[in-house]
């Protein structure tokens, strides 16, 4: 055969043949004997010219009729027998090769190994096999290799010895010959050496560097379709592809993330177990093992497993490249931010603890990105990551400033060195993070970063208590409170052991969990923590101190949330005149108070007092904070919401539709902020007219909020029932019984019997009643509902007043006209002192007393109020014939905002 190296000769043996060998047990003959006759030495040179010149025979059987003699040299093997799909890319390719003639094509695949480059380029060429004069395959993996398949082309031409002869005859021959370079993988190799300098010809490269994508036009070859993952799959595994079958394949696939190599290592362990539905089971715990297992049986020339594949790029990475990769690994594999890295590299110790000594590892490997000076050196950084992903083992979002990791080299990345030292150390940075970052850092903001906090705390990375609670600080940012209970509950654990039971630190976290108790809406608990949270620090740091007054600010929306809002006003009071005498008017927690303040006036039915002080409020908070901090978004949310109370329901939309998006920015499309929103946009679609979209945003938070919080919270509950509302206002009554049915008695089991918002539930159940002419019971339900309301909100609140004003249109329904005539009277009365002459409840009252007039023969009365109506109507579209729903408006958001300012003066004034 010929050799590799054309400078030295060519050894071929001839003679007569030997005797056969022993024949193999399977019936095949064995090897024939040595050859009997002489050695010829013949020099490459001589025998290509021989070859071509003369056309001897010998060229005959060195060049096969159906194959190139390129391809004997340079052999470019035939795809896998089992390839599948890839037709996005092999379509790109065939259009790319085959348009603007006269131009050299050269086409770059680029991806993680193991993803399929070559497999997709040996299918092109099989497919174009009558399209190419010459087809060229050459191994770029080295330098060396590199030399060798160019002057291979050179030989075989006849037109050298040398890579430079092999480029000029490329160069020289304008025809459509086909020049591959496969496993173009080393980021050190400069390919514009090795590529002809012609403007015709056609050039693949395969690689696992992006950064080669600058050659031309380019594919990314990542992971398979589904359906295409399924049928390698099968395939490989000699399955038959049946209902069954593909179901658990697709399962399969699934977990291999649809990476093909994965997929046909998997297809081989399971031709041989013949065990398709036991696979998963297996792989779930013996991961590393079935990747790492090299196939006894292949269906290509691919020799690596998908571990090794990998390995022996990470075995090509610097130190601190490859430190990277196994920190990034403890890490969630999607979001992965240099803010992370850059914000620990500023990270001081307040309290000595964790020492430098704990982080003598992390602060060395950040030390690799910092400048003379000590300040964070992007640049470097940045040199760092491009190493790693000249590999394809990491990917990198430019525009979003984030990169990432394919999940199964995620999870390969954690068995390249000492898992817990790497745990240890990213949970530690990640720490050092949270506690460095400016409070509300888009960039590094909850919704970025809470994936990273939950993985770190589900592995248990045993970090210093200092660091957890700053993952909690994120966890509650991000509405994630379950989890946030879990962790305070064995943060507050440990400080009782370690500083008693009254340190201001211990006594910061039980307040801490008592607030999230009532983002879980165990309102009781958050009651009774409070109370005791309340005590101590009375005891232990006196009445004014700062964290005492957060105590009582936290106690009081406790208050609000069991319904006792004149408790809640009261508390509320004393802690603005204590907060303006210590912090000043202006101070972030002094705002607070006054937004909560002004909540309270809302729930208490002083709609105006709420509006007056949420402007004065937002305008201060746009002066501090700005216009997108969360705080300053929760108060524009509450403004809205009082705009919907006071009937002016076109500004609450539009105020509500600006905060949305912002917050959908901020906090992401599932925080709890965000469903509020959305739920109370959806209650002034409602109160607009707009039902059926109120009805398609109810459902949407719905079951976001079921997701989220679960089924009973008190916010799942209150979409529910603002669901049932709309129902009914799309007049399909049934439903909205059934709905309002589920609601009250999950109410009464979560709130108690009186709570005003099982009250609100039982109102709306007796105007389905009405609705559906069930007059009778309509009247007695709301009759126990008005004495309740009166008890709990008082004989004007607006909701007591909307309670009177259907019962009063049960009467009328019942015929029972004068009682109707009556209440209506003193509804309205109320109701202009209360709400005004304009609002939307007085003028439905407004209509309804003049249907009673109607219907009682007071006809001139009836028509000059008809007539009032009308005309206040042309600005207030609202209908007002019918029992209108107790709507209940979202305002929770606050309690967030209480807690925020808790976390915020522990981070930095610690008690």
């Amino acid at each position: 055969m010929l050799s590799q190296d054309d400078s030295r000769p060519l050894y071929i043996t001839g003679g007569q043949g030997g005797h056969g060998g022993h024949g193999h047990s399977h019936g095949t003959g064995g090897p024939g004997g040595a050859g009997l006759g002489p050695n010829v030495n013949i020099n490459v040179h001589q025998l290509i010219a021989h070859n071509l010149h003369a056309g001897l025979a010998s060229q005959q059987a060195l060049q096969p009729s159906n194959i190139q003699v390129s391809q004997v040299i340079n052999h470019c093997p035939p795809p896998s027998r089992i390839f599948q799909g890839r037709r996005d890319i092999l379509d790109k390719m065939h259009y790319f090769f085959t348009s603007d003639v006269g131009i050299q094509h050269i086409y770059v695949l680029y991806g993680l190994g193991g993803a399929g480059k070559t497999q997709i380029t040996l299918k092109f060429i099989n497919e174009s096999s009558s399209r190419f004069s010459d087809t060229f395959f050459i191994d770029a993996s080295t330098i060396t290799t590199i030399d060798t398949g160019l002057k291979n082309i050179a030989v075989v031409k006849g037109s050298g010895d040398s890579l430079q002869d092999g480029l000029l005859w490329l160069a020289s021959r304008v025809e459509e010959w086909l020049l591959v370079f496969d496993n173009t993988d080393d980021p050190s190799i400069n390919l514009n050496d090795f590529i002809p300098q012609c403007n015709h010809g056609n050039i693949i490269i395969t690689s696992r560097n992006p950064g080669l994508r600058v050659y031309g036009s380019h594919s990314p070859v990542s992971d398979m379709e589904e359906e295409d993952a399924v049928a390698l799959l099968l395939k490989s595994a000699a399955q038959a592809a049946t209902t069954g079958t593909m179901l658990t394949a697709t399962e399969i696939v699934k977990a291999l993330h649809y990476l093909p190599l994965a997929i046909v290592q998997a297809g081989s362990f399971i031709s041989k177990s013949q065990d398709l539905d036991g696979y998963l089971a297996l792989y779930t715990t013996n991961q590393a093992r079935l990747l790492s297992e090299m196939p006894a049986q292949t269906h290509d020339h691919y020799a690596r497993t998908v571990y090794t594949t990998w390995q022996m790029s990470f075995d090509q990475l610097t130190q601190p490249a490859a430190m990277f990769l196994q920190y990034c690994s403890f890490l969630h594999h999607n979001g992965i931010s240099e803010q992370i890295f850059s914000y620990a590299s500023e990270y001081t110790s307040l309290y000595d603890e964790p020492s430098e000594e704990d982080l003598q590892e992390p602060l060395e490997f950040l030390s690799h990105f910092l400048g003379p000076s000590g300040e964070w050196d992007s640049l470097q950084f940045s040199n760092m990551t491009n190493e790693v992903q000249a590999y394809s083992l990491i990917n990198i979002d430019a525009e979003k400033k984030l990169f990432s990791i394919h999940p199964l080299v995620h999870a390969w990345s954690q068995t390249t060195g000492n898992p817990e030292k790497y745990l240890f150390n990213m949970g530690s940075i990640l720490g050092m993070a949270l506690s460095a970052r400016p409070q509300y850092d888009i960039q590094l903001g909850s919704l970025a970063i809470c994936p990273h906090v939950e993985l770190v705390l589900q592995m248990d990375a045993e970090v210093a208590l200092v660091f957890k609670e700053q993952y909690g600080w994120i966890l509650w940012e991000a509405g994630k409170y379950k989890q946030y209970e879990k962790l305070l509950e064995g943060v507050l654990e440990k400080q009782k052991q370690v500083l008693g039971d009254n340190h201001p630190e211990t006594l910061c976290t039980m307040g801490n969990l008592a607030s999230t108790y009532l983002g879980l809406g165990e309102h009781q608990k958050a009651k009774e923590l409070g109370l005791n949270v309340l005590e101590k620090r009375k005891q232990v740091l006196g009445d004014n101190h700062p964290a005492t007054l957060r105590t009582m600010g936290n106690l009081a929306w406790t208050y609000s949330c069991l319904g006792e809002h004149q408790k809640a006003k009261e508390l509320n009071l004393t802690v603005l005149e204590k907060r303006k005498q210590v912090l000043g008017d202006n101070h972030p927690d002094t705002l607070l108070t006054m937004c909560n303040l002004a909540n309270t006036h809302s729930d208490l039915g002083e709609y105006q007092k709420a509006k007056e002080l949420n402007l004065t409020v937002l305008e201060k908070q746009k002066q501090v904070l700005g216009d997108n901090h969360p705080d300053t978004l929760l108060t524009m949310g509450n403004l809205a919401s009082t705009y919907s109370d006071l009937g002016e329901h076109q500004k609450a939309k539009e105020l509500n539709l600006t905060v949305l998006q912002k917050q959908k920015q901020v906090l992401g499309n599932n925080h709890p902020h965000t469903l509020l929103t959305m739920g109370n946009l959806a209650i002034t679609y409602s109160d607009l007219g707009e039902h059926q979209n109120a009805k398609e945003l109810n459902l949407t938070v719905l079951e976001k909020w079921e997701q989220v919080l679960g089924d009973n919270h008190p916010d799942t509950l209150l979409t529910m029932g603002n669901l049932a509302n709309t129902y009914s206002d799309l007049g399909e009554h049934q439903k909205a019984k059934e709905l309002n049915l589920t609601v009250l008695e999950k109410r009464k089991q979560v709130l108690g019997d009186n709570h005003p918002d099982t009250l609100c539930t039982m109102g709306n159940l007796a105007n389905t009643y009405s609705n559906l002419g069930e007059h009778q019971k309509a009247k007695e339900l709301n009759l126990t509902v008005l004495e309740k309301q009166k008890q709990v909100l008082g004989d004007n609140h607006p909701h007591t007043l909307r309670t009177m004003g259907n019962q009063a249109w049960t009467y009328s329904c019942l015929g029972e006209h004068q009682n109707a005539k009556e209440l209506n009277l003193t509804v309205l009365e109320k109701q202009k002192q209360v709400l005004g002459d304009n609002h939307p409840d007085t003028l439905r009252t407004m209509g309804n007393l003049a249907r009673t007039y109607s219907n009682l023969g007071e006809h001139q009365k009836a028509k000059e109020l008809k007539a009032t109506v009308l005309e206040k109507q042309n600005q207030f579209p609202l209908p007002t014939h019918s029992p209108s729903p107790l709507r209940k408006l979202g305002r929770w958001l606050k309690k967030k905002t209480v807690l925020a300012a808790s976390l915020h003066l522990v981070k930095q004034q610690p008690q």
